[in-house]
């Protein structure tokens, strides 16, 4: 028999798209068809990292904590994360960490709350959203920044693109506004509708050329809450 289902296509790189489809799965079946397809790859580049000075760093992506990691060997700042998953990186790797509500904006407001003196460290990607030491230097600690990985664009898989060239739907969920703009280039032109998820409204709003037939934004910006948004699509398909 046919399978119905809406199957998951995941654009992120592989490491993170496995963990998101595992978790996925294990709410939904195990057997729920899955479709892997990484539109970028992450590139580590290799400044100079000196900490002299610094109190503290801030990490906006696991990546930007394991681009540090590969450079120095300091843990013994305490590093004001992002959100859940990027603090659990960071004390894996040994730093006290503080965790943030999950976007940039609201964790430059926990570093001015908390009142940190001195200068912090934001080592991150080459794409980014949202300026976090434009934010806290015009009201805040002195920030530095410094770009420790990039990522490169990737084509998508043939399996993707049949998803994409098909006439059922495709869940998508999409995590930043530059996996919006890759998935724009990938699949242009797409058939299929697509039913995204995505991870806030800036990444909603990047989401508008790509013409998605159901778009959502999850309740807060990690994974978690994306998973449950993606849920709903698939109980308003039953009740449906």
């Amino acid at each position: 028999m046919p399978d119905h289902r809406p199957p998951l296509l995941l654009t992120r790189p592989e490491a993170a798209a496995k963990r998101f489809a595992a978790a996925f799965r294990a709410q939904v079946g195990a057997d729920w068809p899955v479709v892997l397809s990484p539109l970028m790859d992450t590139a580590w580049l290799s400044p100079r990292l000196d900490l002299e000075g610094f109190v503290g760093l801030i990490f906006t992506s696991e990546n930007a904590v394991q681009g540090y990691c590969r450079l120095q060997s300091i843990r013994n700042l305490r590093a004001w994360c992002v959100g859940a998953r990027t603090a659990e990186v960071a004390r894996m790797a040994g730093f006290d960490a503080v965790e943030g509500p999950g976007d940039a904006l609201g964790l430059a407001a926990v570093i001015r709350q908390a009142g940190t003196a001195g200068r912090l460290l934001w080592p991150h990607g080459q794409q980014i959203s949202v300026d976090i030491a434009k934010i806290l230097n015009a009201g805040g600690p002195e920030t530095v920044s410094v770009v420790v990985y990039g990522q490169k664009a990737q084509k998508p898989t043939e399996m993707a693109r049949a998803l994409m060239a098909g006439s059922d739907p495709v869940l998508l969920p999409l995590f930043s506004a530059r996996s919006a703009l890759l998935a724009q280039a990938a699949f242009a032109g797409h058939r299929a509708p697509l039913w995204i998820a995505a991870l806030s409204r800036t990444v909603a709003e990047a989401c508008a050329p790509l013409g998605a037939s159901r778009l959502s934004v999850s309740a807060r910006p990690d994974s978690e809450s994306l998973l449950a948004t993606l849920k709903e699509f698939l109980s308003a398909q039953t009740n449906g």
